[in-house]
């Protein structure tokens, strides 16, 4: 198992998710249900598979996981894209937004790289703990 607290692309990409909150607070109201969720969603999605994929056994599952955040991060990219081009995001917000999602996203790439490598230290399950004696008491 592995701490998902303790990996860099995690903590950036979490930061990253809170900045897209803030920054989607000033969207229309008319686009709550529309792209304000779906630019939250994709943006929560890149930290969450991080996580989830750090609670699975093998290295494929963890690099499966990695690459789905991978391509959260590439939809997030183009709603960013989309958010500046009809006006709800000041191009300031959106050069650094995008700069950030492009970073992490090579980030993960290169993560799951890695992780995929043979070289790659393999994460052992953790052995079960023995189980207390079950003899009945004298």
């Amino acid at each position: 198992m592995r701490d998902f607290h303790s990996l860099e692309i995690w903590n950036k990409s979490h930061m990253l998710t809170l900045d897209i909150y803030r920054v989607t607070e000033n969207f229309p109201k008319n686009e709550i249900y529309a792209l304000t969720s779906q630019v939250r969603r994709a943006a929560y999605s890149i930290p969450m598979n991080i996580a989830e994929g750090c609670g699975r056994k093998s290295e494929a599952e963890f690099c499966q996981f990695l690459n789905v955040s991978s391509g959260s991060a590439s939809e997030l990219e183009y709603q960013l894209l989309l958010a500046h081009d009809l006006g709800y995001l000041e191009k300031e917000s959106f050069e650094k937004l995008s700069a950030d999602v492009v970073s992490i996203r090579k980030m993960v790439q290169a993560f799951a790289a890695h992780v995929a490598s043979p070289k790659a230290p393999k994460v052992r399950p953790l052995a079960p703990k023995p189980a207390e004696s079950r003899r009945p008491h004298a």
